[in-house]
This record gives C-alpha cells, structure tokens and sequence, in this order.
C-alpha cells in the first residue's frame, strides 16, 4: 500500500485540490481561483510524467484563466451581451449567449483537429483522440466558467465523462475517480446555479 501511494502521490495530492476547486465551484466561491492554480501548477509535472502531453499543455491556458476568472469574478466587466448584466457575485450567473455557442463550437471543432494533428505526428501518445478532444472541449469550459456561464455545467459533465475513462486507462486512478465524481457534483453544480441564477433575476 505504502509502495503504491508512493507511486502516486502527485495523482492523490492533485485529486484532494481537485476535489476542493469543484466543491468551491458548486458553492460559486471566488476561492476555487487559488485552489484551481496549485492543482493546475502540479498536473502540468503529472501529465507530462503520463504521455497526456494535451492534457498538459492545458494546464498552462488553465493558469492564465484562473488569474482572468479571479480579476473577472471580483469586478463586473463590460461584456458582448445586449442585456445589462448583474454584478459577478452569485447572482451574477447567466445564460451562455446563442452566438457564442456558435462561435465556440466552431473553434473548438478547429482546437480538436489541431492538436489530434500534432498529437499523432509529433508525440507518442496512445490517446490522441481522446486526449485532444478533451483539452479542446476543456478551452470552452474553463472560458464559461471564468464569465460566470451557467451552461459551464453542462460542458464540463461531457469532459468529466470522456476523462475519468482515458485516466483509468493511463493509470491514473485517482483523478480517475475524482473525475467520474465531478460528473454527480457538476449535475447538481447546474441545479444550483441555475437556482442562484433565477434568485439573482428576482
């Protein structure tokens, strides 16, 4: 046992942070910001040690929207909505507007390819399809999550599904697990904020 946790003790220390930064979201705290930046700091050494080179080069996008999400939770910006939009505290959660979910589907389509490219011709990764598909879907939904997005949610079940399967299989158990339980807080993560959401437009 002692032999095994040795083994993975950087997989353990980032599934309690990660554990952590999705109970912090559940609750809408601006605290999941500095938990989400150690976890982040300490997956780029796990994935890189894995052969998730993608999931890796995530984690530095990752850094630079924890540090965008931390500044844009704290302050109300101007935004791309018509709408007036309320501050960015609990009740500042709103819909994802119907042009950017065009916009990004398309960008994300283009991230997928992309790194599905580089993966199988400049990396020995045995998961390129996978790996990519979730980094790609992963730049949208960090994105939503930092502007407050209440569909974040439902964006992050489809990540967590695909992921906790590609980390059983790279022997990554725990994140693994961690994964297919973010999948029962991010159904009740959306219930709660579309609750948060109506209370704040009332």
């Amino acid at each position: 046992m002692g032999a095994f946790l040795l083994a993975h003790w950087l997989d353990l220390l980032t599934t309690v942070l990660g554990l952590a930064y999705i109970l912090l979201e559940y609750r809408a705290s601006i605290w999941l910001w500095a938990v989400g930046f150690a976890m982040q700091s300490l997956g780029i050494v796990l994935y890189y040690q894995k052969g998730l080179y993608a999931d890796c080069g995530m984690e530095f996008y990752y850094l630079a929207m924890t540090i965008y999400g931390w500044w844009n939770w704290q302050t109300p910006q101007p935004t791309l909505e018509k709408t007036p939009q309320p501050p960015l505290g609990g009740e500042g959660i709103r819909h994802f507007p119907v042009r950017l979910a065009v916009l990004w589907t398309g960008i994300t389509l283009a991230i997928w390819g992309a790194l599905y490219l580089f993966l199988v011709t400049c990396t020995d990764s045995r998961v390129p399809v996978a790996d990519s598909f979730t980094t790609a879907l992963s730049f949208v939904g960090i994105w939503a999550l930092a502007r407050k997005y209440l569909e974040q949610w439902l964006i992050w079940i489809v990540v967590d599904v695909v992921t906790s399967v590609l980390y059983f299989y790279k022997d990554i158990p725990f994140k693994a697990s961690l994964y297919a339980l973010y999948v029962v807080i991010a159904i009740l993560g959306y219930r709660r904020w579309r609750s948060l959401m109506k209370a704040g437009q009332n």
